[in-house]
């Protein structure tokens, strides 16, 4: 990256959520705002209320004792209620939109690199067809595919911040080192002035 060139990361946490009073994710999303991502790297954070109205454009996995890096948003399929009791209209994100979109970050790279370095982070292309689901694939919708989702574990030694806060930091560099990479590729295949790909993830979800 040039030393004058300045990204910006809007990093997004879910609030609270059934018996999850305080979300590990928005504690993660200020932990990392305080620690940073590296020299010219601007974060924006924000809570995400657990509500389909109020989040239409990081939620836990009860289950899991790692991170998961989401590769794929699903249109259909919205049947859960949230915490305001309502569900989407005819159980979809985007009517008329594409049953499915991906992520321009390829999530199996940057599992697959820091799995080998002992990291707890697992590849998926299943979000679970919930608020998770269903703000991601909005954001990849209006983002041209320019989001990223991470689902972090609700409980466990890794649910704290002084793990979680450390890992994510490495996982989410891992991801803009590949969207520099991206971008150099660009730079060397054409004449035209391109967008910075780091500033092209419009949301990193913590969820």
């Amino acid at each position: 990256m040039d030393a004058d060139e300045v990204s910006v990361v809007l990093l997004t946490g879910f609030g609270p959520f059934r018996e999850y009073l305080v979300n590990p994710s928005w504690q993660a999303a200020q932990g990392l705002e305080m620690v940073g991502l590296g020299e010219n790297i601007n974060i924006y954070i924000k809570e995400v209320p657990v509500s389909y109205i109020k989040s239409p454009h990081v939620i836990v996995a009860p289950g899991s004792r790692g991170i998961s890096l989401e590769q794929t948003g699903k249109n259909h399929g919205y049947r859960d209620r949230d915490v305001c009791a309502f569900c989407p209209v005819n159980h979809c994100c985007i009517e008329g939109g594409s049953d499915r979109l991906d992520s321009i970050i390829d999530m199996r790279s940057p599992s697959k690199d820091l799995k080998q370095m002992g990291l707890e982070v697992i590849y998926s292309r299943a979000s679970g067809r919930y608020l998770c689901d269903f703000v991601y694939y909005c954001s990849l919708h209006h983002g041209h595919g320019r989001a990223a989702f991470i689902h972090v574990p609700a409980s466990g030694s890794l649910a704290t911040p002084e793990r979680l806060v450390p890992l994510l930091q490495t996982v989410i560099q891992a991801m803009l080192n590949q969207l520099e990479a991206l971008q150099t590729c660009l730079k060397n295949y054409t004449d035209k002035p391109q967008a910075h790909y780091c500033d092209l993830i419009a949301w990193m979800h913590l969820l």
